[in-house]
């Protein structure tokens, strides 16, 4: 799997229906399909990239005016996977960067880009649950490499206006450290 796809719906009912046509219409794997808040639903798929291409457009017509947001990433970045179900394998915090979004599909962009950007660790990737709809990666490096990585990724969001704020904190407190990891 070198690609992944991602269609973002404002209505749970429409979206449920637009996962089964994208399944229907390529061969990808369904990785994600789920409610997410506020009442939002997502359908994340996987597979090469002219397979997950022809889902994600299927499930953009499908999903005509409940489409919030969309993506298709080609060669994504190995580390997003285990960021996406909180398994990621980082074991010490350095400098802490955060960027945070209106949309789940624009997240996990800014999470590509700003790991492919500089050499840093994704922590984790949290996408809607609880959040209000809101979207938010960690991620952790020396201080230059994490300032690179969050403006990158910080950058990709804005492109589309869906950035909500952008941090960078050198020397995370030890408590806080805990509650990150």
């Amino acid at each position: 799997m070198n690609a992944i796809g991602l269609v973002e719906f404002n209505s749970i009912a429409r979206g449920i229906a637009a996962a089964d046509i994208m399944v229907k219409t390529a061969a990808v794997e369904l990785l994600a399909a789920n409610p997410i808040c506020p009442g939002k639903y997502m359908a994340l798929v996987g597979g090469d990239v002219a397979a997950v291409s022809a889902a994600v457009k299927a499930g953009v017509a499908a999903g005509g005016q409940a489409v919030v947001d969309d993506f298709v990433l080609p060669n994504v970045h190995p580390a997003v996977f285990p960021a996406i179900t909180a398994s990621s394998t980082v074991e010490q915090l350095q400098a802490l960067g955060i960027i945070e979004t209106f949309t789940v599909a624009s997240l996990i962009v800014a999470a590509d880009q700003a790991a492919k950007a500089a050499e840093v660790e994704l922590i984790e990737i949290r996408l809607a649950a609880g959040l209000g709809g809101k979207s938010y990666v960690t991620l952790t490096g020396d201080v230059a490499a994490v300032k690179a990585a969050v403006e990158a990724g910080a950058a990709k969001a804005a492109d589309q206006g869906l950035l909500i704020d952008q941090v960078v904190i050198p020397s995370p407190a030890g408590m806080l450290k805990k509650a990150v990891l």
